[in-house]
């Protein structure tokens, strides 16, 4: 067998790191141009560097989702830090929904990442929180400072479906409410909204949040949008995933590169962009350009800070019409007032009672 490189030593702002196997083939259709280890690194140290993707990360619980032999490998999601890791990287607590605690990933500097990527990482997955002080603004890993707003197509429907979703009933309907919308492509066919709040309100409030937000859209456009968590009931409508907003879940973040075969990016974009933007042109290789040529859409993203009561009293109508909360994920505890976790097809009256407990 041929000797194995030696690293690649990389200056990243002032903090040295290391680079292992850069000519290692990450995206096979690419090959060896664009599709090296070495060139994902490059990536995400010029992101860094430049600012837009430190603005995403720094100070949010991280997880990393990994393709350590390329995206046709195995991938490995971790969500606690490596034990073994440069004194430079730094963790921050999170409770899990089972109210255990770990130490997740928290970048600060542009380091951290580059370390990140050379541990084969392709998506950056942050939490809505930010730990501590930052930007003047005191905050914890408990009180969310972004809703999420994931829209999601079923098999058959294209990122133009998702599109319409977008621009025709949800970013109308956040101006309605006074609230801001940042969007971004997926780096599939979806589209991610994210919106900054204050940091007034637990997890259990910003998810109810979005279930009337979802609600709301659902009313407005029936056989275009749905919340049902169920997919048999899906159809062919846009699923708004509110359980995105559960403590716990994560979302790529702005500026992550995506297992795909182009090597996708998961790019902001302002709304007039998302008008006619192919996600297929957002990669690692151009998104760095178009980010030097036209700067971050979500620069400011910080300043839009909005309250929830709008969406709150959405919340209290739809509880006094019958319409209480909407299932959480399978692997989280029952939670108060959440309905029978059961499919609808399953859920026959004589077998389940009203807290989706199997009657014999």
């Amino acid at each position: 067998m041929p000797p194995k490189p030696k690293p690649v030593m990389l200056d990243v702002d002032g903090v040295e790191c290391k680079l292992s196997n850069p000519d290692k083939i990450y995206f096979p259709e690419l090959g060896e141009n664009g599709g090296r280890k070495g060139d994902l690194v490059d990536y995400y140290r010029t992101m860094a560097l430049a600012g837009p993707l430190m603005q995403a990360l720094a100070g949010r619980p991280t997880f990393l989702q990994r393709f350590p032999d390329g995206a046709e490998g195995e991938q490995i999601y971790q969500k606690h830090l490596p034990k073994y890791h440069p004194d430079h990287v730094q963790s921050t607590k999170i409770v899990f929904p089972s109210k255990r605690s770990g130490q997740a990933f928290c970048p600060r500097i542009p380091a951290d990442v580059v370390w990140a990527a050379n541990l084969g990482t392709f998506t950056f997955h942050t939490w809505p929180t930010l730990a501590g002080e930052t930007n003047g603004l005191e905050t914890d890993n408990d009180h969310p400072e972004q809703l999420r707003i994931d829209l999601d197509p079923p098999e058959g429907k294209s990122f133009d479906d998702v599109r319409r979703v977008a621009l025709d009933l949800l970013k109308p309907f956040l101006d309605e409410i006074g609230m801001t919308g940042f969007a971004k492509t997926s780096g599939s066919r979806g589209v991610h909204v994210f919106v900054p709040i204050r940091p007034e309100w637990d997890f259990i409030a910003t998810r109810r949040a979005v279930i009337a937000l979802g609600r709301e859209l659902e009313r407005r456009a029936p056989d275009a949008v749905t919340t049902s968590w169920w997919k048999e009931e899906r159809g062919d409508r846009i699923f708004i995933d509110y359980n995105q907003n559960a403590r716990d879940r994560s979302m790529a973040s702005p500026y992550s590169a995506r297992k795909s075969a182009r090597a996708r990016v998961s790019t902001p974009v302002t709304w007039e962009e998302l008008v006619d933007v192919d996600p297929d042109d957002l990669t690692i290789a151009t998104v760095p350009g178009l980010v030097e040529r036209r700067g971050d859409p979500w620069a400011d993203i910080d300043q839009h800070r909005a309250g929830l009561e709008a969406l709150l009293e959405m919340v209290e109508r739809d509880e006094a019409n019958g319409l209480g909360d909407l299932v959480y994920p399978p692997n989280y505890p029952k939670m108060p007032g959440e309905p029978p976790r059961v499919p609808p097809s399953k859920m026959v009256a004589e077998h389940w009672d009203a807290d989706g407990n199997r009657v014999e």
